[in-house]
């Protein structure tokens, strides 16, 4: 997928998938204070990591996410960092650049795309909105809108700005990484990150 900065997707999903996709994160074991570094505050989530050839072993797990990796993920790509996110009322992501697979090996560039799922957004939300920035200026500020697909170039920096309605805003984000053989050996075939548990890894074998 070319991407100039970002795209949107209007009404990705039946509404039916994103009310259950809500319960089933929210309700998730794995679902806790971020495992995320100190750019992502006040948020929850937990994180998924897999290759190409993990995704059975994702569905397997999750299987409510299914539909969105269905639909989301790009062929060209073969590594990916899936993470839920919550956000509410004062809650706000700094400016920072998705590089997260650098956890597993530290000449990891940034993904080709990332992509975004609005899955719940407070009504009549203020604040909150996601900000895209090249190194030298602002190339775009979305207002989430329920049930849209973002994608945006994986090099852009970018944050949430404050949050300041009460309520939930909920999204579904995948950082689509194309590596090397090299760059993948050290990537996990699926492993899940969470400040509850630590489950097993698996490597490719």
């Amino acid at each position: 997928m070319n991407v100039k900065y970002y795209s949107q997707q209007l009404s990705a999903f039946p509404s039916h998938y994103l009310s259950d996709l809500s319960g089933q994160i929210q309700a998730c074991s794995y679902f806790t204070v971020n495992n995320l570094n100190r750019d992502f505050v006040n948020t929850k989530g937990f994180s998924v990591v897999f290759q190409r050839s993990g995704i059975a072993q994702v569905e397997q797990h999750f299987p409510f996410f299914t539909a969105y990796l269905n639909l989301a993920l790009q062929p060209t790509c073969n590594a990916f960092y899936l993470n839920p996110l919550l956000l509410k009322e004062g809650s706000r992501v700094d400016p920072h650049m998705d590089r997260s697979l650098r956890s597993y090996s530290k000449t990891i560039e940034p993904p080709v795309l990332v992509s975004v799922l609005y899955v719940q957004v407070p009504k009549d939300m203020k604040g909150g909105e996601l900000v895209l920035h090249t190194r030298k200026r602002q190339v775009g500020q979305i207002k989430p809108q329920m049930n849209t697909l973002i994608y945006f170039q994986g090099d852009l920096i970018h944050s949430v700005n404050p949050v300041e309605t009460p309520g939930r805003r909920l999204s579904l984000i995948c950082e689509q990484y194309s590596l090397s053989e090299v760059e993948l050996l050290e990537i996990p075939q699926f492993t899940i990150e969470s400040r509850v548990a630590q489950p097993i890894t698996r490597k490719k074998k």
